[in-house]
């Protein structure tokens, strides 16, 4: 029954990342964490989805902004997503999932917000604060696996041409989920029953990137964008409510 819900929510994951080039993980986490444990939940879907990045990567591999990358955005989402990865280990499952769901109405909140507003979108980021968001969302992805919003503040900033910047952070999420998958297996959290239940997953993915591709060449961005974040607002909310009710 929680796979086959997983399956669900990962479907829909798979068609938010697809689309857009994040969102994936913080669709799956805000869902599927109203009835598994978040290290549960990335455990056996974290596997999958670096099969989707590196499936975008390779299918759009000309579109991802290698200097932007390697330059910019990995040194200091890396050094923030170890300590979030380390933090992650010493902190208790109820704690996280109530840090995770105010970040994630917050975020939602200050995204729709911002979609409902006619300000065009402001220009590039002054370096010491790009630095200091990418490091936070380093933190955020250590600790969730979900450090796409705010890097995405500060790349959208950076990049406006949407193949570019849905290939270049899936290049990211390629590189950064790599290194989690090492770790939660290193400390025993992904094992062979775990990978079993990922390969189930691979129908959901194949469902996803079809449908995602699909998407990403057709709809509106900011109509997608609005629908993904009314979800993740409603899903957090609840998430927020049962975890302090629970706790």
């Amino acid at each position: 029954m929680l796979l086959a819900f997983l399956a669900l929510v990962v479907l829909i994951a798979f068609i938010v990342e697809t689309a857009a080039g994040f969102g994936g993980t913080v669709v799956t986490v805000s869902l599927a964490s109203q009835l598994m444990p978040v290290d549960d939940v990335l455990a056996r879907f974290l596997p999958v989805n670096i099969v989707l990045s590196a499936y975008v990567v390779f299918r759009h591999r000309r579109h991802v902004a290698v200097r932007l990358l390697l330059g910019r955005i990995l040194p200091f989402m890396g050094i923030g997503a170890a300590a979030g990865f380390f933090l992650a280990r010493a902190a208790s499952p109820g704690w996280l999932k109530v840090v995770f769901a105010i970040f994630v109405i917050v975020l939602s909140v200050a995204e729709l917000r911002s979609l409902a507003s006619d300000k065009p979108r402001s220009a590039r980021l002054p370096a010491p604060i790009a630095a200091a968001a990418l490091l936070g969302a380093g933190v955020l992805h250590g600790l969730f696996a979900c450090g796409g919003p705010l890097a995405v503040w500060v790349v959208g900033r950076d990049v406006q041409d949407k193949s570019i910047f849905r290939a270049t952070l899936s290049s990211l999420w390629l590189v950064l989920n790599v290194f989690l998958v090492a770790g939660f297996a290193l400390g025993a959290r992904i094992h062979g029953g775990t990978l079993r239940e990922s390969a189930l997953l691979l129908p959901p993915l194949a469902l996803g990137i079809a449908a995602g591709e699909w998407i990403h060449g057709r709809l509106s961005p900011e109509r997608f964008r609005v629908a993904v974040f009314v979800l993740l607002l409603v899903a957090a909310f609840v998430l927020l409510v049962r975890s302090l009710v629970g706790g």
